[in-house]
């Protein structure tokens, strides 16, 4: 296993601390400025839930801070990911393999494609301990025994040797999780963990996340698109819109009142119990091109309040509270709205 630099003074900080991170991917058709600027923190035992339309940016941050980014195409042009006092774009490439997995781990969303189909789910849980550990085979296949079991994987000592076709979608979701969980990192990145899964086994794979991660003081960026999900899990949100962050703020805050246009129209999206046979809103029109992002506020074109100011000027992320930000000139008419 590679050396890691160790870790710093700075752990009574942010576990994780991104700051004004830029991504494009430079393709045929000319630059797409994917991320723009992106900063949030989490903290240890803290959840972050960063939520957006699909092409908002979430997945390309969290890939530039794993260091999975496809480069190229993609460059990393700008910013820090500062990761337990070290700032891991200044690391080599055998210092960040180190990190990955033992440090941060992440599950991605389509549990069937990220697993070998080739291999049983107990070789795939075990390698991670033959390769960070040098544990031996058969001492790695019970630590998969133990996983599969902390992850509520019904008979894990018959099953270790099975395939992922033969687990349900909830079930390989689980196992990725137990993968994630396997050498217990500081912090988790879940990539749309529920997506393709019937709205029980969300309930029940959200649940497990939450307890396993007060088990285990874990901080956890949850990436979504479904502001459903996250409600009675995150601390804390952040809303992206054409790779900019353009609303953050407590869970429950944003719940509340958004102080965001576009977080607003994604709150009323949901479908709600108390609003049965009425038609479900939907925000007009479609994301931005990221190669040509329209001037001003990204979302001025889709933008039910958007003004003159809104077409031209870039609005900097305004100090709404203490802990609370929002990139719409006009945040204070859309929260008293």
């Amino acid at each position: 296993m590679p050396s890691v630099t160790p870790a710093g003074p700075a752990e009574s900080g942010p576990l994780l601390d991104v700051r004004d991170l830029h991504v494009e991917f430079h393709t045929r058709d000319g630059v797409a400025k994917a991320v723009n600027g992106v900063d949030y923190t989490v903290s240890a035992g803290e959840t972050l839930a960063v939520l957006g339309e699909s092409g908002s940016g979430k997945s390309v941050t969290a890939q530039a801070v794993m260091g999975i980014l496809d480069m190229p195409p993609g460059r990393i042009t700008g910013g820090e990911i500062v990761f337990k006092g070290r700032d891991l774009l200044k690391l080599g490439e055998d210092e960040r393999r180190g990190i990955r997995g033992a440090e941060m781990a992440m599950i991605f969303q389509d549990a069937l494609s990220s697993l070998n189909p080739v291999l049983s789910v107990g070789d795939q849980l075990g390698e991670m301990f033959t390769v960070h550990q040098g544990m031996s085979r058969k001492d790695a296949k019970l630590k998969a025994i133990e996983l599969m079991d902390r992850v509520r994987i019904p008979a894990a000592k018959e099953r270790v040797g099975q395939y992922p076709h033969q687990f349900s979608g909830g079930m390989r979701q689980r196992i990725m999780i137990a993968m994630a969980l396997s050498l217990e990192p500081d912090l988790i990145i879940a990539d749309e963990p529920t997506t393709a899964l019937d709205v029980t086994v969300q309930a029940q794979v959200m649940d497990l996340l939450a307890e396993l991660q007060r088990d285990l003081n874990m901080g956890l960026i949850l990436i979504t698109h479904d502001l459903g999900v996250v409600a009675d899990v995150a601390d804390k949100i952040a809303v992206m819109y054409a790779g900019r962050i353009v609303e953050t703020a407590p869970v429950h805050d944003i719940y509340k009142a958004p102080a965001h246009p576009y977080t607003k129209g994604l709150l009323e999206s949901i479908p709600r119990l108390d609003q049965k046979g009425r038609e479900l809103y939907a925000i007009k029109g479609l994301p931005p091109n990221l190669l040509a992002i329209p001037p001003g506020c990204a979302f001025n074109p889709r933008c039910p309040m958007a003004r003159d100011a809104c077409r031209t000027d870039e609005p900097p992320l305004y100090e709404v509270n203490e802990e609370r930000r929002s990139a719409c000139h006009f945040w204070e008419e859309t929260l008293n709205g």
